[in-house]
């Protein structure tokens, strides 16, 4: 790419000057310094009289752009273009750069051979960085004196840094700038503002280059206080409120727990008295149960005890239970004469024999044991 960007310019000259053309014209306009930021378009112009035959732009020696009376413009680059006037006899070249770096930076010269002194000029391509005013409590207090720090970060060249106080230029007796060497040839500047605030106050740092068309600001408002009690009282009563919530919380809490353990006692209690209570019922019945067997068991049984017979209660028939019958079939006890089982002869028990009852009465089916107390 080199080899021919060099070899073009050659070539027209010698095609100028095997032609015989270009005696006696000359630049009649060269172009102006330029100052732009990064990032933005540059143009430069060159202004030749009638019988020019070829304009070479170079950018620190180095050939980006031809044009040709003939032929138009030759692009070597394609960030270098260029547009052409004509205003009478008079010819101008206008070289665009897009997209300018900040290795841009250098001399832009117009050259149109043939021992004509080259036309140039010189292009600053400049860098804005960040600005910014560091962490800082807004709200101070009255007669109390202060530092407010402004940084700007990432500049080329290094910005000249300024303060507003509710839009008037502080005195540069109030604030200190300090600069500090970044990287990529990059510079940064920290100011520091001293002051003593008396009322609210609007602080502006504003930091400015050549190629921007307005300064770069950061603005910061600071709230004053009137008085130190003020401020103490307003401490106090937050401090008083935060710990009011903080009791009312605990005792909250603290009365939460007490109910809950009052709730699940009284559960365990009600649980326990009732479990008790099932005890003493098993527990009584089990002593009835008890009583009534032994009651039962104390008796001696009667041997002497015949139960009847039963062919013959199944071959009796079923008659409707007798009426009730009067009180005095029953003799009182004190008639009866009660014999000891061993008083009564086995034999005798053994041939004793039933009585039968006679079948013209109403008998009662019902067996019925005699028990003969002793």
């Amino acid at each position: 790419m080199d080899s021919l960007q060099k070899f073009i310019p050659v070539t027209f000259i010698l095609f100028a000057s095997l032609t015989g053309f270009g005696f006696g014209y000359s630049i009649i306009n060269g172009p102006a310094n330029a100052t732009v930021l990064a990032g933005s378009e540059a143009q430069f112009n060159c202004t030749v009289s009638q019988g020019w035959q070829i304009i070479i732009w170079l950018l620190n020696g180095q050939a980006v752009l031809t044009t040709t009376h003939s032929g138009g413009a030759v692009v070597t680059m394609d960030r270098f273009t260029q547009q052409n006037y004509t205003s009478g006899e008079n010819f101008t070249s206008e070289l665009i750069i897009h997209n300018v770096q900040q290795n841009d930076s250098g001399k832009i010269e117009c050259s149109i051979q043939f021992n004509v002194p080259n036309s140039y000029a010189f292009l600053s391509v400049q860098v804005n960085g960040s600005l910014f005013i560091k962490d800082h409590n807004s709200t101070v207090r009255k007669n109390e004196t202060i530092e407010i720090v402004c940084e700007a970060l990432g500049w080329a060249p290094a910005p000249n840094m300024t303060w507003m106080i509710n839009s008037s230029f502080v005195d540069k007796s109030r604030y200190v700038t300090n600069h500090s060497q970044g990287s990529n040839d990059l510079h940064n500047e920290v100011s520091t503002l001293t002051l003593t605030p008396m009322a609210n106050e609007t602080l502006t740092c504003l930091a400015y280059i050549e190629a921007l068309p307005k300064p770069q600001n950061a603005t910061v408002t600071l709230l004053v206080q009137d008085s130190l009690a003020e401020n103490g009282n307003q401490e106090d009563s937050t401090r008083t409120r935060t710990i009011i919530l903080a009791v009312t919380l605990s005792i909250g809490f603290l009365l939460l727990i007490i109910i809950i353990f009052i709730i699940i006692y009284c559960c365990l209690k009600n649980k326990e008295s009732t479990y008790q209570k099932e005890l003493r019922k098993v527990s009584t019945k089990k002593t009835n149960d008890g009583s009534v067997k032994t009651r039962r068991s104390s008796g001696n049984e009667n041997s002497g005890y015949s139960p009847e017979d039963s062919v013959y209660t199944n071959q009796m028939p079923r008659i409707a239970p007798l009426p009730p019958m009067a009180s005095n079939f029953y003799r009182p006890e004190e008639d009866l004469e009660v014999s000891s089982p061993s008083e009564v002869p086995y034999k005798v028990q053994q041939n004793r024999v039933s009585p039968r009852r006679p079948t013209d009465y109403p008998v009662n089916p019902r067996k019925i044991r005699n028990v003969t107390l002793v």
